[in-house]
């Protein structure tokens, strides 16, 4: 909620999911211009979320960044390799979060 609300004072509109697998359904509802995402979830993880998005022929180009509290580069290279544009750890400055989003979906 905290996410959401920082995003929508910047003057973003947020569309949410309780978990990956309603996430992906929630994409295929309302198209949106980025994705992001935490990599633990629910029913289907960040990683799974991320490699299931990149297989939809028109989502491959949208923007994926992780919000995360891991920070392994273990981790971070493993959701390079599914396709994730970018990491950002938790907890979050929302003015950096926004100037990050601003970069990779202009």
């Amino acid at each position: 909620m905290l996410l959401k609300a920082s995003l929508v004072a910047q003057g973003f509109r947020v569309e949410a999911a309780n978990d990956g697998a309603h996430g992906l359904a929630r994409m295929h509802e309302v198209e949106p211009d980025m994705l992001i995402t935490d990599i633990n979830m629910p029913v289907m993880d960040g990683f799974e979320l991320i490699e299931a998005v990149r297989l939809v022929q028109k989502f491959r180009g949208i923007p994926i960044l992780v919000l995360s509290t891991e920070f392994s580069d273990e981790k971070k290279l493993r959701a390079r390799t599914a396709g994730a544009t970018g990491w950002i750890t938790k907890p979050f400055d929302a003015t950096k979060l926004g100037t990050a989003i601003r970069r990779v979906c202009p």
